[in-house]
C-alpha cells in the first residue's frame, strides 16, 4: 500500500533558527545559538535564560550579542487564566530580568511559529525592560496574573503580544534575546 509513498522535509525548527541566525549575523551582531532543542517549563527555562544573559553581560560588558533558541517548552497549569507556553515564557522572563537586575538593553521574544500560542489569538510575546512597568501602570499585577497562567492579559496591557495570524506551517516554537 505505502510502496510509492514518499515524503519530504522541507522546514525545520533547525531551518528557522539557521535563516535567524543569517539574519542577526547580517546585521553586525555577534550569534550565540543555544545547545539542543529548547524543553522543559517555560518559566524555568525563562530563568535559565536571564541568568545566560547577566552572566553574558557581565563578562562582556558592552558587546551585544543575539541568543537563539527553538524547541517547546510546557506549562504546568496552575490557574485559570489565558496563554500559552510562549507568552509566559515572555512573562516569566520579563520578571526574571526584573529580580535579577537585567534593567535594560535587551529585548526578548518567544513565538510559536504557526502563528498561535495556547488558546489565543497571539503567537506569543515581544518584552523588554519597561514591559512590567506598562503592565503596573495599567494596572495589572504581573506576578500574580503569571501565578494564574494568565499570561495573555498582562502581555495585552503592556502592548506586548505578538500577532502574526495563522502561518501555515509549525516548526516549533523560536525564542530570540538580543543583547545590546
Amino acid at each position: 500500500l505505502f510502496a510509492k509513498v514518499g515524503s519530504t522535509l522541507v522546514g525545520s525548527n533547525a531551518v528557522s533558527l539557521a535563516a535567524a541566525e543569517a539574519a542577526a549575523a547580517a546585521g553586525g551582531r555577534p550569534v550565540r545559538l543555544h545547545p539542543g532543542a529548547l524543553a522543559g517549563e517555560a518559566r524555568e527555562e525563562a530563568e535559565r535564560l536571564v541568568l545566560h544573559a547577566a552572566e553574558a553581560m557581565t563578562a562582556r560588558p558592552g558587546e551585544g550579542f543575539a541568543y537563539l533558541c527553538g524547541g517547546e517548552t510546557t506549562v504546568t497549569l496552575r490557574g485559570t487564566g489565558l496563554g500559552g507556553r510562549n507568552q509566559e515564557m515572555a512573562l516569566a522572563f520579563a520578571l526574571a530580568a526584573e529580580r535579577h537586575g537585567l534593567h535594560q538593553g535587551w529585548v526578548f521574544l518567544s513565538g510559536g511559529t504557526d502563528g498561535r500560542d495556547g488558546p489565543t489569538d497571539a503567537a506569543g510575546g515581544l518584552v523588554d525592560p519597561w514591559s512590567l512597568a506598562r503592565m503596573r501602570a495599567a494596572g495589572d499585577d504581573p506576578r500574580a496574573r503569571l501565578e494564574d497562567n494568565d499570561s495573555h492579559r498582562a502581555l495585552e496591557s503592556s502592548g506586548d503580544l505578538v500577532r502574526t495570524g495563522a502561518t501555515g506551517t509549525n516548526v516549533a516554537d523560536l525564542q530570540i534575546l538580543l543583547v545590546r
